[in-house]
């Protein structure tokens, strides 16, 4: 009795196991789209029907549950879609930022290998991410990173509301650079209006004119400025600079707390004026990262200090842009003349570590 019973358990148990291993194959893998079999794709609206990249794009109609590739018709680029998201009366899409500008055709195909095609504008205005550098005298040439800068047509150093616009000469562009040639300009600073097929648009950053500006070093010490260095003094050095043909090195030995000094005694240090808006320049860094000190024998807290206010940090081994707002700083006391600037340094402990300083300038 007992074996027929452990019988009957072993058999039932083995068309059980039998009955999942059947259901199991007959289970169908998917990539968690909906099932959807391809239809005639017909679109009835896109919306938007003009976008810039990343935007959200909803195609409506019917036959596009089976969607399996998105492609803008300028250079062949595919847009990234969810295929779980499909429906058969919606497919929704971005538009990638390799997207060229202007109308063009997009193109949806599904599995079965039918497509429908849409037109739609893509809104590919000219962006600038960064430049290789932020000051410039007549004919100075900036590579300008960004987007869309291939069918850049017209760059202008621009002020809007002093009504000026400079045209700089375009030397070359692509996708995702663009080199310019300054003009000579009466502007001490602006931006750039870019113009491409899509418009024109204004960078957020700011471009310097060295020929306006005061200058305290660029490729030499300005009118009157000489080194005034605690410990080892500035030298002029070919060897690295950022603009022109020369920068000012200084090496701030070990544990000494150095400071690098321009120093004006003559009769041209420059008196405060409140025409001055800020005080720029770049610098290369040592060998690791490290903080410095803006100081000035003008401020509040009198030269050689370390205001927080006044601190530049400096990447390692890297030209460093500053640009500094004398209301923000302690640099500049109303009455008083200012004849030494420098930048002071905590340490270093580890070794001796030497900077390059390039186009020292206050600009109005």
């Amino acid at each position: 009795m007992k074996f027929n019973i452990f019988n009957r358990i072993a058999a039932l148990s083995a068309l059980t196991l039998a009955a999942g291993f059947t259901l199991t194959s007959c289970t169908e893998d998917t990539d968690g789209s909906p099932q959807i079999k391809p239809g005639n794709p017909v679109v009835a609206k896109i919306f938007p029907d003009s976008a810039a990249s990343g935007s959200l794009v909803t195609v409506t109609g019917s036959g596009l549950g089976d969607m399996r590739t998105v492609v803008f018709e300028k250079q062949a680029v595919p847009a990234g879609f969810q295929s779980t998201l499909n429906t058969d009366g919606a497919l929704m899409f971005r538009v990638p930022s390799e997207a060229a500008g202007g109308v063009q055709k997009v193109t949806l195909t599904n599995s079965a290998g039918q497509a429908v095609t849409v037109n739609f504008k893509v809104l590919a205005f000219a962006t600038v991410s960064d430049a290789s550098n932020f000051n410039f005298s007549k004919g100075t040439e900036i590579t300008i990173t960004g987007n869309n800068l291939d069918d850049v047509t017209a760059v202008a150093f621009a002020d809007s509301v002093k009504g000026i616009s400079d045209p700089a000469t375009i030397v070359s562009k692509a996708k995702k650079t663009l080199v310019i040639k300054m003009p000579a300009s009466t502007l001490d600073r602006g931006t750039l209006t870019i113009t491409n097929s899509t418009g024109r648009t204004r960078t957020r950053q700011e471009f310097v004119n060295v020929d306006k500006a005061y200058q305290i070093f660029s490729d030499a010490y300005g009118t009157g400025y000489q080194d005034g260095s605690w410990g080892d003094g500035g030298v002029v050095s070919t060897k690295e600079f950022k603009s022109g043909t020369a920068s000012v090195a200084k090496t701030f030995q070990k544990g000494n707390w150095h400071l690098i000094g321009f120093a004006n005694w003559s009769s041209s240090a420059i008196s405060y004026s409140p025409d001055y808006t800020y005080i720029t320049g770049w610098i290369k860094g040592a060998s690791a990262d490290y903080s410095l000190y803006l100081t000035t024998d003008a401020s509040k807290g009198g030269f050689g200090g370390y205001d927080e206010k006044n601190r530049i940090d400096v990447k390692a081994n890297t030209w460093t842009y500053f640009k500094l707002k004398l209301s923000d700083i302690d640099f500049w006391s109303a009455g008083k003349t200012l004849k030494q600037v420098g930048f002071r340094i905590k340490g270093p402990d580890k070794q001796d570590e030497t900077f390059y300083f390039d186009d020292i300038m206050l600009v109005k």
